[in-house]
């Protein structure tokens, strides 16, 4: 009854959704991820614009840097980077606490001319890189993208426990259901990516490839298919998105992933949701649906409220097998570089079991 009461009480405050996502800032700001980032589908190294974004306007104290004398640039044509994360945990199923080595990435872009940028990023935390070039020779900064990158699908929010990305991993809970779909942090594909911006509110990409996780195989015989539709049209001081996502995957057996996803902007707020139906996810020979909600208020600079609903659904054809999770809490960034998240996480299946977790996310990047 408790659980029950703070899950409505929060639903009411929070208007179903708080986002804690990247993505959300390209919502809320109207913007498209190829504003503010190198790689046109968003994620790793940020351009100039979002950079100075990032170091000058996102943070609640630091003074801005009017004069821009902080610049990621090493020469005219070299742009570095890093990203550090180390989060706190406690597990109310497992009662314990301890501390996780979460990331820890350096990235570069090289910028070959106006129009091919080199793009690198190494995790030495967990072993493991991307590496692609960008080149923007087609119509309306349109692209043509070949290396190993992580491929365009869903909305790609930065917290890979969604359900909608690779679920939790078994860090917190002891059961395999917690897993998502197969974008876990370890998921790359080395292949080629075409993406089509159409006018100002039009994204379309679509890639073939190999999965990296898996041994290697001829491209010819075994591909893997990603393809995405994004459209974010402005209705007076509203940013909207809408798309839908396709994938046909080898992780190590194929599996195919459809998907559908919408969200707006309105001044402080934001509002991203996601829907996905996941045929013969690994370990299992079925059908899984997965949801994911979120929204965000920005109470101050550098302050924002947070909650997510996320839920999975291991069988379709089986019930009472749903698993759902509530997350509540803040994104905080006091100065320009560092982010503070807490969050606190409810569990919420049948039949109920303690399961609940409390997670302190450190967030350094330059």
């Amino acid at each position: 009854m408790f659980r029950t009461t703070v899950i409505f009480i929060a639903l009411i405050l929070f208007g179903v959704g708080s986002i804690s996502a990247l993505p959300r800032f390209a919502v809320k700001l109207k913007d498209r991820c190829i504003d503010c980032h190198y790689n046109p589908s968003g994620g790793i190294i940020r351009n100039k614009d979002g950079w100075n974004w990032g170091k000058n306007t996102l943070s609640m104290i630091s003074t801005p840097d009017k004069d821009f004398i902080m610049s990621p640039r090493i020469s005219e044509n070299i742009s570095i980077g890093i990203d550090y994360r180390t989060q706190y945990l406690y597990s109310q199923e497992k009662k314990r606490t301890d501390f996780q080595n979460m990331s820890g990435s350096i990235y570069t872009n090289f910028e070959l001319s106006k129009v091919i940028n080199v793009i690198a990023k190494y995790d030495f935390v967990n072993r493991i890189w991307e590496g692609y070039g960008i080149a923007h020779i087609l119509p309306n900064k349109s692209y043509i993208k070949a290396g190993a990158f992580v491929p365009n699908f869903g909305v790609r929010i930065d917290d890979h426990t969604a359900y909608t990305r690779g679920g939790d991993f078994g860090l917190l809970f002891s059961q395999g259901v917690y897993r998502g779909l197969i974008y876990n942090p370890f998921y790359t594909e080395s292949g080629i990516e075409l993406g089509i911006f159409a006018d100002k509110f039009l994204y379309a990409s679509a890639s073939v490839g190999a999965n990296n996780i898996s041994p290697s195989r001829p491209l010819s015989k075994d591909p893997t298919f990603t393809s995405r539709i994004e459209l974010t049209p402005k209705i007076g001081s509203f940013g909207l998105i809408f798309g839908g996502s396709f994938a046909s995957a080898k992780a190590p057996d194929k599996v195919n992933m459809y998907g559908a996803f919408t969200g707006f902007g309105y001044d402080e707020f934001s509002f991203l949701a996601e829907f996905d139906i996941a045929e013969n996810l690994p370990g299992a020979d079925v059908k899984t649906s997965v949801v994911m909600i979120e929204a965000s208020y920005g109470i101050l600079t550098g302050l924002d409220a947070i909650i997510r609903y996320d839920r999975i659904n291991p069988n379709t054809d089986t019930d009472k097998d749903e698993v759902s999770r509530l997350v509540f809490g803040f994104e905080f960034q006091p100065y320009s570089f560092v982010e503070i998240r807490p969050q606190y996480r409810i569990q919420i299946e049948n039949p109920s079991v303690d399961n609940d977790s409390f997670i302190l996310q450190f967030h350094f990047w330059y």
